[in-house]
């Protein structure tokens, strides 16, 4: 008969709950970077993406606080897709944020 190991996940779970909520954030800040270079810009490409970007935000914030209540509960492994989702918001907000810092930059 074997004992279950008891298994000591210290602090790496809020760890892990904090990088969803650093996530967020980062999306959130690079949607509204977007959205406001495309409304001083007129570029309405960059404001459509600014405003996916504030729902792809949301989202994240929510799959964050889900994740929270998964890892207070012992379930520490997340579904592949939603990591996948997660990172394909992150480097959408990446490359919103870099073509709304390119865009605003001054001619010469």
């Amino acid at each position: 008969m074997s004992l279950p190991i008891a298994r000591d996940p210290g602090l790496q779970p809020e760890r892990t709950a904090l990088s969803w909520t650093r996530t967020a954030l980062v999306v959130a800040v690079n949607a509204l970077l977007a959205l406001r270079t495309g409304l001083l810009h007129g570029e309405a490409w960059l404001v459509a993406a600014g405003v996916v970007l504030v729902a792809a935000a949301s989202a994240v914030a929510a799959v964050g606080s889900l994740r929270r209540r998964q890892l207070e509960a012992g379930r520490y492994a997340p579904h592949p897709l939603l990591v996948l989702a997660v990172a394909a918001a992150t480097v959408a907000s990446a490359a919103a944020g870099i073509a709304s810092i390119l865009i605003s930059e001054p001619q010469r």
